[in-house]
């Protein structure tokens, strides 16, 4: 039985040191109770790792469908539609993978942690809460692959980002400056009842620090009246080595007065407010040998609580500690399509995302010089797609056709094709793990008690490690070769990468690309297959936007509608943006002008031509709204999301119906309108005769 057992743990272990299997794949999982150890070891291997494969799982992608990419979305609109996004979504879960290249195995050692990630408030930054959008879809997608909700909201690791670490430190300066600011000040008694109140209070002070000075042994007194105050308002402490009364059950305004009576009449007597063990403030007054030693302790209960406070917003920087370390560390970073992945990185740890798309690429860039898109990689390098051939480039059809023989826990599986294929191997820990679970039948031994817990695909963790393996098999298929590589080169300035370094898609749909290192956009050259839409004759300068026209309208009827006007070729292509907005491309830029002229002209007028002209069709119902290109960037760039994009545009507060191009107040004429209004009522003329 015994001997059975250790033929099963060898076959079992190199199935694991080769990573033969992907549905029962270990994935070190890592929540709050076990996140400090989690990152001292990834400390560790982050030093050693050659790259750092990384993936995320978020609550949703777009607000809303007109949030979605769109072929007619400028560089510029793509990126605030993916600011959108990061903003208004939340991260549950990212995926950290290093992997390090041992030339005594010949393999990668790969070493994936999955952590689980809850945007929880632990430091009171404003008086808001943290709120975030999910979309339905993609909760349902998590959900499908087993996604542990219970462990990502009981158990995730909060944070804030360095913009959030920032602004708690103002406000503890603030905190501490207004504190010391407040003893300073005196409260005026503007009433009977707070003078009554203030010499009470003197005189039970006087009684107190009377009774200390004369029983200089501590006894009778210090357990006279004030300890057996009925509402227990008054106890006797000691704090800091000081004789010391705890004010407990009155409101603020009594404890300034209080702080008040204390300031004018007692010079031996300090009021301070310390923290308690349960966060809770807690007012004393304590007794105090000397003027100097009363400075002295002010100055000690101050320091202590900027230094409690200060602990606390280190504490609370949380899961931001596992981006600080890739970003001290300066490794390459492989991703996925994952310019929204760095959006979210950079909006949910680092600082609020700029309104630029180029202030963020910089931003980027100076937190991680080197980033490896194998998105990209596939489908802009000749070599990998000829061997990719027609295969889809997502991530899991990657994984399939590049490294079959770790996908499909099998070598008998494995296309001879891949013999010399870059082998990846699981941590030595786990191993070590799994054999004492198997040796050790009868003890309380599991992989759980490790964390090691079995992955799979849509695992940020698992999707992290299924990234690392399709950039070490295309490094393979690239001519990289491991046996001869250096543990002290940078795989990321390796000749045969360096063209695809620090390249991102800003859209996948139409393939424009942005470079971290320079800020510069371009379109894909290459692709792994034609796009049946290519913007290539988008002119942007050409584009009308329209909007709040009745619902019902088709695409080719509002196309048909104009070309009836402006004739059959004005008109080069419509994006539909959802059932009331869409983009016009009109072939000459002219045409932009005059249609916004036309359609103010026919809303001003109000007769037969009006109602006979081809756009009332589009302009019925009084709602229909139009404007140009960088409208539309001006409504994408707000924080509003509405679900219909004409909704959208009301929120955001657009009140007029026509913005005409380039209209300067001189050229607002009475000829100009005549002129206008002339043009329409030949415009009306001329469809009436021909028809």
């Amino acid at each position: 039985m015994r001997m059975r057992r250790h033929q099963w743990l060898r076959k079992t272990l190199s199935r694991a040191y080769y990573c033969t299997f992907s549905s029962s794949f270990p994935l070190k999982h890592v929540t709050q109770s076990n996140f400090e150890s989690a990152v001292a070891d990834l400390k560790t291997h982050l030093k050693a790792a050659d790259f750092v494969a990384i993936d995320l799982e978020m609550t949703g992608v777009t607000s809303a469908p007109w949030r979605e990419s769109m072929e007619f979305d400028r560089f510029d609109v793509k990126y605030l539609k993916v600011k959108d996004s990061a903003e208004k979504f939340a991260v549950i879960q990212l995926g950290v993978c290093p992997f390090r290249w041992d030339p005594l195995r010949l393999s990668f050692i790969a070493h994936p942690h999955n952590f689980f990630i809850f945007p929880r408030q632990e430091v009171p930054i404003d008086s808001s809460s943290y709120e975030f959008l999910c979309q339905t879809t993609s909760i349902d997608f998590l959900a499908k692959y087993h996604f542990d909700f219970n462990a990502c909201i009981r158990q995730g690791v909060s944070y804030l980002s360095r913009g959030q670490e920032d602004e708690a430190l103002r406000r503890l300066n603030l905190r501490y400056e207004n504190e010391l600011s407040e003893q300073a000040r005196d409260v005026p008694l503007v009433s009977i009842t707070d003078i009554l109140f203030s010499e009470r209070m003197k005189n039970r002070l006087r009684e107190w620090r009377d009774g200390l000075l004369k029983d200089t042994s501590g006894g009778s007194q210090l357990e006279g009246s004030f300890l057996n105050d009925s509402n227990q308002q008054f106890q006797n402490i000691f704090y800091k080595m000081r004789p010391a009364l705890s004010l407990n059950g009155f409101t603020s305004h009594q404890i300034r007065l209080i702080q008040s009576v204390t300031k004018k009449h007692f010079k031996d007597l300090a009021s301070v407010r310390v923290e308690g063990e349960s966060s809770c403030s807690q007012q004393l007054v304590v007794y105090t040998d000397s003027e100097s030693d009363r400075d002295l302790l002010k100055k000690e209960v101050m320091d202590d609580y900027r230094r409690q406070a200060e602990m606390k917003i280190k504490a609370a920087i949380g899961f931001r500690h596992v981006i600080d370390l890739l970003s001290s560390e300066k490794k390459l970073i492989v991703g996925h399509n994952c310019f929204l992945d760095l959006a979210h990185i950079h909006s949910k740890f680092l600082g609020p995302l700029p309104l630029e798309a180029e202030e963020f690429v910089y931003s980027v860039n100076k937190c991680f010089p080197y980033i490896i898109d194998t998105k990209i990689l596939l489908n802009t390098n000749n070599i990998l797609k000829k061997r990719m051939k027609k295969s889809k480039t997502s991530l899991s059809s990657a994984f399939l056709s590049l490294c079959p023989q770790i996908a499909f826990a099998s070598k008998e599986s494995c296309n001879l094709t891949f013999s010399s294929s870059v082998k990846v191997e699981l941590p030595p820990l786990f191993t070590f793990e799994l054999c004492k679970c198997i040796l050790s039948p009868t003890k309380e031994v599991s992989l759980m008690s490790s964390s090691w817990i079995s992955g799979v695909k849509h695992e940020a963790g698992y999707d992290a490690f299924m990234t690392g393996c399709v950039f070490a098999q295309a490094c393979n298929l690239l001519g990289i070769d491991f046996k001869l590589y250096s543990p002290s080169e940078n795989l990321a300035c390796n000749e045969r990468l360096q063209k695809h370094a620090n390249l991102l898609y800003l859209s996948w749909i139409n393939g424009d690309i942005i470079d971290l290192s320079t800020g510069h956009r371009t379109a894909e050259s290459l692709r792994c297959r034609d796009l049946k839409k290519s913007q290539t004759g988008i002119l942007f300068e050409n584009i009308v936007l329209i909007w709040g026209f009745p619902s019902k309208l088709k695409t080719s009827v509002i196309k048909d509608r104009i070309s009836k006007v402006f004739g059959p070729t004005s008109v080069t292509s419509i994006c539909r943006l959802d059932e009331t907005a869409v983009l016009v491309q009109f072939s000459k830029l002219k045409l932009v002008a005059d249609f916004l002229a036309v359609k103010e002209t026919l809303e001003r007028s109000n007769d037969a031509f009006s109602v006979l002209h081809p756009l009332s069709t589009i302009l019925e119902g009084g709602n229909t709204c139009a404007a140009s290109y960088e409208t539309y960037k001006d409504i994408c760039s707000s924080p509003i999301s509405k679900l219909l994009f004409a909704d959208q545009a009301e929120a955001v507060g657009i009140r007029w119906k026509t913005k005409l191009v380039e209209r300067k107040e001189e050229l607002e004429t009475e000829e100009q309108d005549n002129f206008h209004e002339e043009n329409a009522a030949n415009t009306v003329s001329v469809y009436v005769e021909q028809n």
